[in-house]
């Protein structure tokens, strides 16, 4: 438990002096406020990733030095995350790192955590891709590059509400978690227990008030460790199939599919462009039916508060069962289907105007 309670204590203090110390406050506040993502109305910290990121080194540096205790798994998943993590941070800081800069990146952590942790996806359970594809290790190599890339793309994408991204995290971690735990991954299973309680030390001045916001930095390091670690599991664990980890994140990685395709051929723009038209939002805009149009900071805080466990709930229609089945490559595939399915009619429900009446909350 200590890495779950150290850490989550850590962050705590660190996110709280973020806050609460006016110089810092004000270096690190997001001065913003315009944009279709934007939803805070005075400047807040979007620097909450430092926090987090902190307390997984001061853990890894108590447990290794005071502790005696090695967790080399730990050590190798911070170090590469720095590159992608750094940039996020400097990107919330200037505004000034391009996409093309922050991709690159994620490469090059992906590329640390291969050769550190020696993962990579090795197979798809594709028969064809499987033989004569993945085999070819630069291949694989690049295909696990890609594969973390998005991912760090799709958190940083649905990451928009106080305490969408955290929570969303912090099951999927408890899932690699209890996987790690049935297959006997007891330094997969600590770290994931860290990951969690590094979380819960930001969440808790997340959620619901908005105190300070995950930022790309924060956004980036979480994409990196949930993506490297299921690719870890996946590698290391022959009885987990690769389709848990794709149902396990089905929500961010279908969120951002239908967002390239909606903005490539519906709209015809770039699909780096931000809008305000992701799932999310439009739960915002029009299931948040209380205090709609208000301009009060409390109510825009409300509404921005209770959209999120929609998205808790949705992304939970494929973390639990990829949690239940994760050795069954059949029922896997069979649920990533249902999500999709539920995703594009929720969907298509609101953008017509047609939510059903027991989604929409409005004011009593």
């Amino acid at each position: 438990m200590i890495y779950f309670t150290l850490n989550c204590f850590i962050s705590f203090i660190i996110t709280a002096l973020l806050i609460k110390s006016r110089k810092l406050h004000r270096f690190f506040a997001d001065y913003d406020l315009s944009g279709p993502q934007k939803m805070h109305l005075s400047p807040v910290p979007r620097v909450g990733g430092l926090g987090i990121y902190c307390a997984l080194v001061l853990t890894l540096i108590y447990v290794v030095y005071i502790k005696n205790q090695n967790n080399q798994l730990l050590l190798q998943f911070i170090i590469s995350s720095i590159p992608v993590f750094s940039l996020g941070l400097i990107e919330d800081l200037t505004k000034s790192v391009s996409p093309k800069k922050r991709l690159s990146a994620a490469f090059v952590s992906a590329a640390i955590c291969i050769y550190l942790t020696k993962s990579y996806v090795s197979r798809i359970d594709i028969q064809v891709i499987d033989a004569y594809m993945l085999t070819w290790l630069p291949f694989s190599y690049l295909f696990t590059a890609f594969a973390v890339a998005g991912l760090i793309n799709a958190i940083n994408i649905i990451d928009g509400f106080n305490g969408l991204v955290s929570v969303t995290a912090s099951i999927m971690f408890l899932s690699i978690a209890y996987v790690a735990w049935r297959v006997n991954d007891i330094d997969l299973l600590l770290v994931s227990l860290g990951c969690i309680g590094a979380i819960l030390g930001f969440f808790i001045f997340n959620f619901p008030h908005g105190f300070i916001f995950l930022g790309d930095g924060g956004a980036y390091l979480i994409g990196f460790l949930l993506s490297q670690m299921s690719i870890y599991l996946v590698h290391k664990h022959s009885e987990v199939s690769p389709w848990y980890a794709l149902l396990l994140f089905i929500y961010p990685i279908f969120e951002t599919i239908f967002s390239v395709y909606r903005r490539k051929f519906l709209k015809g723009v770039p699909t780096t462009m931000p809008d305000g038209v992701h799932l999310h939002t439009l739960v915002y805009k029009r299931l948040m039916r209380w205090m709609v149009g208000s301009h009060i900071e409390k109510h825009i805080i409300r509404r921005n508060s209770f959209t999120s466990p929609y998205l808790w709930i949705l992304s939970a229609l494929g973390v639990f069962p990829a949690t239940l089945f994760y050795n069954n490559t059949v029922i896997l595939q069979v649920f990533c289907l249902i999500f999709i399915f539920v995703y594009l009619w929720l969907y298509i429900k609101i953008i017509k105007f047609q939510s059903p009446k027991w989604l929409i909350i409005r004011k009593k």
